[in-house]
C-alpha cells in the first residue's frame, strides 16, 4: 500500500495548482473507511497535517490554508485531491497524503513551489 502523489509544480503568488494522491494497493472498502489527510513539509520544517476529508467528504482545515484550499476525494478510484488557489510563497514545500492515523509509508510527495 502506498500513495503516490502528483500535480505539483511551480507557480507565481496569487496562482492556483491542484495536486492528487492514489493510494494503490489497498482495497476500497478499506480506503472507504479512512480519513485521508494532506500534508505540507515545508523546507527546514516537520511535516505538518493542512486538511482531512471523511468518507462522506466531511472536511477540517488548518488555519494557514483555510479558505484558500479545498480538499475532495474519489473513494471508487482511492484518490484524494487538494485545490490550492491564492497560493503563497509561504505554502511552497512537498504536499503529501496519508490516512489521518499516519499508518501508511509515505509516498514521495508532490514539490509545490510559489514564487513571489
Amino acid at each position: 500500500v502506498l500513495p503516490v502523489e502528483s500535480g505539483g509544480g511551480l507557480v507565481q503568488a496569487g496562482g492556483s495548482l491542484r495536486v492528487s494522491c492514489r493510494v494503490s494497493g489497498v482495497i476500497t472498502s478499506v480506503f472507504n473507511s479512512k480519513i485521508m489527510g494532506w500534508y505540507r513539509q515545508a523546507p527546514g520544517k516537520q511535516r505538518e497535517l493542512i486538511a482531512t476529508i471523511t468518507r462522506l467528504s466531511s472536511t477540517t482545515y488548518g488555519d494557514s490554508v483555510k479558505g484558500r484550499f479545498t480538499v475532495s476525494r474519489d473513494n471508487a478510484n482511492k484518490k484524494v485531491h487538494l485545490q490550492m488557489n491564492n497560493l503563497k510563497p509561504e505554502d511552497t514545500g512537498i504536499y503529501y497524503c496519508n490516512y489521518d492515523t499516519r499508518e501508511l509509508p509515505w509516498g514521495q510527495g508532490t514539490q509545490v513551489t510559489v514564487s513571489s
